[in-house]
């Protein structure tokens, strides 16, 4: 009896190390493309800040107000979001991709609108800022016992009702409102962020790598955190960038 108990204890010890080291393994691909569209998304921001001609194909120079590029740069991620989030089983990996790698571009060419509104070190300081929030919480998704299940599920219904509050709010124009949403984000993103470190540990746990639908997820992945910093980092510099 002794041991078969020793026995039994031993291979669900060697089963949890091989869930914990296929969870790694998962994340780290994630965050590697999660870097891949930063970067993406940096390049491009500094190519459309740095290049009026770029910039007055966004924003109209004379007027100062969004062309219709600009619009189209502002609203296609939440196009994108929608086709990457619900399109995982009809879309190929190539294909999920090539929708990844534009999205960044997009979200780099809206991105550079804010070089005309803040100053390039509040930018800065609010991009590490926002990178050590989201590195805590990160860990603390990653390392907590507790099921952040109902937390997040919560924080998600918050969130479309905020966002739908202010896409109104972008027509109406209300710099009040504006701010008490980006309060609103930072905290949501904020909670996000652990809940879906948490989502992505189990799905790695589980994943099965070498095929095109863990390649996807691995995409899906780093799609949900990269959003996630990105609205982290938006809505703390609306709060905290310092205006030119």
């Amino acid at each position: 009896m002794e041991n078969q108990n020793q026995d039994y204890n031993y291979n669900n010890v060697i089963q949890i190390e091989d869930s914990e080291s296929t969870s790694r393994k998962y994340l780290a691909s994630v965050f590697v493309w999660m870097f891949v569209a930063l970067g993406i998304s940096a390049f491009t921001t500094f190519e459309f800040f740095a290049n009026a001609s770029l910039m007055d194909l966004i924003v109209d120079p004379v007027a100062h107000r969004f062309t219709g590029l600009g619009y189209l740069a502002i609203f296609a991620p939440v196009a994108f979001s929608f086709v990457i989030s619900f399109g995982f089983n009809r879309i190929s990996y190539p294909a999920m991709l090539f929708l990844f790698i534009t999205y960044a571009v997009t979200i780099g060419v809206s991105l550079s609108i804010f070089g005309l509104i803040y100053t390039a070190s509040s930018i800065f300081g609010v991009f590490l800022s926002s990178a050590v929030v989201f590195g805590i919480m990160a860990i603390a998704g990653y390392t907590t016992h507790m099921d952040l299940t109902k937390f997040g599920s919560i924080l998600i219904m918050i969130f479309f009702a905020a966002f739908a509050v202010g896409l109104i709010n972008f027509f109406l124009g209300s710099a009040q409102l504006q701010y008490l949403l980006s309060f609103v984000f930072v905290a949501i993103m904020i909670g996000l962020t652990a809940y879906y470190m948490q989502m992505l540990k189990r799905i790695g746990a589980g994943m099965e790598f070498g095929t095109d639908s863990s390649k996807k997820l691995v995409l899906i992945g780093a799609f949900v955190l990269y959003t996630t910093f990105i609205n982290l980092f938006t809505s703390m510099l609306r709060i905290f960038g310092g205006r030119r």
